[in-house]
């Protein structure tokens, strides 16, 4: 089983993502699922095409963390 991060990033009038792990492995939609499912099957297509032809499948090594900065609301705003 393969596990890639999936960046999607809201553009000018639609979505598109990318994983920082299949460099070229792009996709887009027109909403956030759209681009979602879009982006599944291109993983999908860009993991058998390297199989395909013989190539090694990069090892996931990207991760994703939510940082969280307290808003401005009763806040003294130090950190």
């Amino acid at each position: 089983m393969y596990r890639f991060l999936v960046v999607i990033e809201k553009a000018n009038g639609n979505y598109s993502a990318y994983s920082p792990d299949l460099p070229g492995c792009i996709a887009t939609g027109s909403t956030r699922e759209d681009a979602e499912q879009n982006m599944h099957k291109a993983v999908g297509m860009h993991v058998h095409g390297l199989l395909e032809d013989r190539l090694s499948i990069p090892e996931p090594s990207s991760f994703a963390e939510y940082v969280v900065i307290p808003g401005s609301e009763g806040s003294e705003g130090s950190f």
